[in-house]
């Protein structure tokens, strides 16, 4: 009886190629083509094997943390160092300071925090309108 082909994506080497493409930042797509499989078999293969689902979870657990870490270094502002060639030839080390990324902030507290940080929503605005909306359904506003 042949074997299936995703068997060797069950042995050690293989759930360490599959997580090591999850957390270099592969998408599944590009997984799917390196293993030459479709998208719809690694969905079963997934459903059917915990082995499988959980390693590329992992692997893209990490590269998702590395993000969120930058993003948010970003956000904050940094201090990095930096080596300068001197008009003598010497080479110096400076401080640069980069200060934080105004879109970067938006983009995580709107995320983070959005309850206070959202856009209006459209149900928001047509509230202010006079307009309540209840099972989304635009009812007026009455005094009672």
């Amino acid at each position: 009886m042949a074997k299936g082909k995703y068997e060797y994506w069950l042995t050690p080497e293989g759930l360490i190629k599959l997580e090591g493409w999850a957390r270099d930042g592969l998408t599944d797509e590009q997984i799917c083509k390196n293993i030459g499989i479709s998208r719809e078999t690694l969905n079963q293969w997934k459903k059917k094997y915990a082995d499988i689902s959980d390693t590329l979870k992992r692997g893209k657990e990490v590269v998702d943390y590395e993000v969120e870490n930058a993003l948010l270094k970003r956000a904050l502002g940094y201090t990095t160092k930096e080596e300068k060639l001197t008009k003598d030839g010497e080479v110096i080390e400076l401080e640069k300071e980069v200060p934080g990324d105004v879109t970067a902030q938006i983009f995580w507290l709107k995320n983070r925090k959005p309850a206070e940080w959202k856009d209006k929503r459209e149900d928001e605005e047509k509230q202010s309108e006079g307009i309540t909306i209840i099972n989304n359904i635009p009812k007026p506003n009455t005094a009672d």
